[in-house]
């Protein structure tokens, strides 16, 4: 028998749907219900269904990238969406993700029963084992989708302390599954990607010839200057002063800022002496040093 797993954040919704539908007339059983994106992704993982049932609109929940990421992990399972929206875009963007059918809550039952039906008709149709067929003309295929979702959350977060669970999570895909898609998509890891960001924009950064190279490295992410450096080298050839140097003449420019600095320190405290010199010759208290 097929297994289905039923996701919506209103549990009367899967409740209801677990009663009424005869699920042994389709060769089918449920295997588990969830409430959230986070629970339904487990129970995905866990029972490995053939058959989804599921609201993508749940608070706080991204409900397309959810959809790539649970057909881009699982190319076989049928995704039939469950919705109170009447978006029209949003449905075409979500069947052009493989969403087998768009369903409006609350559904009626001859829409459950014809959504089963060509569910099943397309899983008795492939074979046991093996890849599914790519996405036909027209569709998108669910794993470009997501590796351009990776490669915007990592460009838009690369400042922050991030890892490949982090970046999955957003994905809602597990962490070797994202990690073949970079390999496939980009030929690079996670960090050789996270890595190429965070060198582009400290590249960018130093042309801030006030901005010392500990302070771009703490920027871009880097809460070590010393690996900041070795990363840098390792992707540029040569050190981040060297760089600096190559390009502009901002190292020049760096110097003379840094000069800069010194010399307004020198100056202030210059000034402060001055000023306690003029109390001490202006004052008429016979021990001088009482005005310091």
């Amino acid at each position: 028998m097929y297994k289905v797993v039923l996701v919506d954040d209103e549990s009367i919704i899967t409740e209801g749907l677990r009663r009424v539908v005869d699920w042994a007339a389709h060769n089918c059983r449920v295997a588990a219900l969830a409430q959230d994106a986070a629970s339904g992704a487990l129970a995905i993982r866990t029972h490995r269904p053939d058959i989804l049932f599921t609201d993508i609109k749940m608070p706080g929940e991204d409900g397309l990238t959810m959809l790539a990421g649970l057909k881009g992990e699982f190319p076989r399972m049928q995704i039939a969406v469950l919705t109170g929206y009447r978006d029209f875009e949003y449905a075409q963007r979500a069947i052009r993700l493989g969403v087998s059918r768009f369903l409006l809550k609350p559904s009626k039952m001859d829409e459950l029963n014809e959504s089963l039906a060509y569910m099943t008709g397309v899983l008795d149709r492939l074979p046991p084992e093996g890849e599914a067929p790519p996405p036909p003309p027209g569709e998108e295929d669910p794993n470009s989708f997501l590796v351009r979702r990776a490669q915007g959350y990592i460009a838009e977060h690369f400042a922050q302390r991030i890892s490949l669970q982090d970046v999955a999570d957003h994905c809602y895909v597990s962490q070797w599954h994202l990690s073949k898609l970079l390999n496939k998509h980009l030929g690079q890891s996670f960090y050789d990607q996270l890595n190429a960001v965070r060198i582009r924009q400290a590249k960018g950064l130093m042309a801030a010839p006030a901005l010392r190279i500990s302070e771009v490295a703490e920027r871009v992410g880097y809460a070590d200057t010393a690996h900041f450096s070795r990363v840098f080298k390792k992707l540029e050839g040569v050190s981040a002063g060297e760089w600096r140097n190559m390009h502009g003449g901002s190292g020049e420019q760096a110097r003379r800022a840094e000069a800069r600095r010194a010399l307004d320190s020198l100056r202030f405290f210059s000034g402060r002496s001055c000023a306690r010199r003029q109390n001490v010759l202006c004052c008429s208290h016979p021990q001088r040093g009482s005005c310091l």
